[in-house]
C-alpha cells in the first residue's frame, strides 16, 4: 500500500480519508503522491497509518447488540462517549470536508452551497439536543438506577418523576429521531449523479456513514436504554407504593 497514490487508496475505501485527516493530512492536498512520499514529507510512520486503516475498517462495523447488554450506568456512558465522538471527531471532519470541497459542475456546486448553509444549523440543533439528552434524560435514568439501591432521597426523586414522563420522552424520541432528513433532500438521498469527483464521493460517503451511526445510536437508545429505564421507573414506583402502604 505504501507505494500506492493517495487518490487510489481513498478510492478503494472512502473511510481511509478520515484516517488521514486524524493524522493531519487532507487527502485532496496529496492526491498524486504515494503514501510513502506523504509520510516522508510529514515525518509520519507508514506502518502506523496502515494499521490505522485496518482498525478503521474493523471499527466501522455495526456493534453487536448482544455485546451491549450492559448495566444501565455503563450503557449511558457508552452513549455519552458516542456523543463526544460525534462532536469532537465526526462533525468537525465532515465540516472540513465540505468547506474545502468545490465543483465546476453546476449541480454539485449548488449541492455544496446548500450543505455549507444547512450544516451549521443542523450541528447547532444536534448539539443542543444531545446536551439536553445528557442533562435531562440520562440524569433522570441514573437517578432512577440509584433509587433502586436506596442511594437517593425519595422526595427528591418523586419531584423528578412528577415533572418527567419517561414514556412520553420515548415516544417523542421515536418521532423526532430523523435529524438527517434535510441533508438527504439536498443530496437526493446521497445519490451520486454522473460524478467522478473523489472529494464529492468522500463527502457523500461520510454523510451517509454519519446517518447510519445516528440510526445505530437511536436504536441503542430505543431498544436497550428506554426499556431498561422503563423497568427502573416501574420498580421505583413499586418502592414508593410499598413505603406509602407501610406508613
Amino acid at each position: 500500500m505504501h507505494k500506492r497514490k493517495i487518490q487510489d487508496i481513498i478510492g478503494e475505501n472512502y473511510i481511509f480519508a478520515s484516517v488521514l485527516h486524524y493524522f493531519g493530512l487532507k487527502f485532496y492536498d496529496y492526491s498524486d503522491k504515494t503514501l510513502e512520499q506523504v509520510c516522508k514529507l510529514k515525518g509520519l510512520s507508514v506502518e502506523k497509518i496502515s494499521q490505522s486503516f485496518e482498525r478503521a475498517v474493523n471499527e466501522d462495523a455495526t456493534p453487536d447488540f448482544e455485546q451491549l447488554n450492559y448495566p444501565v450506568e455503563l450503557l449511558v456512558e457508552y452513549l455519552k462517549h458516542a456523543h463526544h465522538k460525534f462532536v469532537k471527531q465526526r462533525l468537525p471532519y465532515i465540516v472540513d470536508l465540505i468547506q474545502a470541497c468545490k465543483s465546476q459542475d453546476p449541480y454539485y456546486d449548488q449541492v455544496l452551497k446548500d450543505l455549507k448553509f444547512v450544516l451549521p444549523l443542523f450541528i447547532e440543533d444536534f448539539i443542543k439536543h444531545m446536551y439536553e439528552e445528557e442533562d435531562e434524560l440520562f440524569h433522570y435514568i441514573l437517578l432512577l438506577n440509584k433509587a433502586t439501591s436506596g442511594d437517593v432521597k425519595m422526595f427528591n426523586l418523586f419531584q423528578s418523576m412528577d415533572k418527567y414522563r419517561l414514556q412520553e420522552h420515548a415516544l417523542e424520541h421515536h418521532i423526532h429521531e430523523d435529524e438527517m432528513a434535510g441533508i438527504r433532500r439536498i443530496t437526493a438521498n446521497y445519490n451520486l449523479i454522473n460524478c467522478n469527483d473523489l472529494h464529492i464521493k468522500v463527502v457523500y460517503s461520510e454523510l451517509l456513514r454519519f446517518e447510519q451511526e445516528l440510526k445505530t445510536h437511536a436504536k441503542i437508545e430505543n431498544e436497550l436504554l428506554f426499556p431498561l429505564a422503563l423497568q427502573l421507573e416501574a420498580k421505583v414506583k413499586t418502592i414508593f407504593k410499598e413505603r406509602v402502604n407501610l406508613n
